[in-house]
């Protein structure tokens, strides 16, 4: 399942445009270099006023399956557009090209090819992306089950991290003692940093325990065969 295509520059073209569009460099720019981000073009739904406060269409209040309809609708813009895009960059080689580049860290840190790097970085500024796009490689036979399972461990925690963090997140940097002092003192890209590797580390617990059950799987197979030649 190793890559087979041969990649020209189309390819490393488009997977550079796929890694600046899924990952969130543009999303706070106000000028036209926003179209280079994925939320950007997403967009959202208009508002709906009540008096005194503004909400998205799904309004307050809802509950069961009426409110939950909604905000499955909610989600499909982005996943169908995010679909579209990898489509496309798929089209000109750049799944190709992200398996030759990424696969040398992608193996070794998560045990998992390179042709999921645009996932993952997907998923780090949209969750309902990242998940998609996982699906479709694995309906495509591009990762196999434990990979899939694996990777869904590391999207599991956090989804989203980079927008949830800069649009929320970031106001803790602006609080302030009583004596005015800055309240929070670490840079502000340290929590980012501490997010991505305990999410890395949830994806090789779930690789872990992946191989044991394999190996226990193995053995107790073997075990059954040996009983069966007695």
């Amino acid at each position: 399942m190793e890559g087979k295509r041969k990649v020209g520059i189309g390819g490393y073209i488009a997977l550079l445009f796929s890694i600046v569009f899924f990952s969130g460099i543009f999303s706070s720019a106000d000028n036209w270099m926003g179209i280079l981000d994925f939320n950007v073009l997403a967009g959202k739904f208009g508002s709906i006023v009540t008096e005194p406060v503004a909400m998205n269409f799904i309004g307050t209040g809802g509950d069961g399956a009426k409110a939950g309809f909604l905000f499955g609708l909610n989600l499909l813009p982005a996943v169908m557009f995010a679909l579209a895009v990898v489509a496309v960059v798929e089209y000109f080689g750049a799944l190709e090209a992200a398996r030759i580049l990424l696969t040398p860290f992608m193996r070794p840190m998560m045990g998992v090819p390179g042709t999921t790097g645009l996932a993952l970085i997907a998923s780090l500024q949209s969750a309902d992306a990242g998940a998609a796009m996982t699906k479709q490689l694995r309906d495509s036979g591009e990762i196999t089950e434990n990979e899939r399972t694996i990777f869904a461990m590391f999207q599991f925690s956090s989804g989203g991290a980079i927008v949830n963090y800069f649009s929320s997140g970031t106001a803790l940097f602006a609080l302030t003692t009583l004596d005015k002092q800055q309240a929070v003192t670490v840079p502000m890209l340290v929590p980012l940093i501490v997010i991505f590797v305990f999410k890395v580390f949830g994806a090789n617990l779930m690789r872990f325990y992946l191989k044991s059950t394999d190996k226990k799987n193995q053995t107790s197979n073997s075990k059954g065969a040996d009983n069966g030649a007695i």
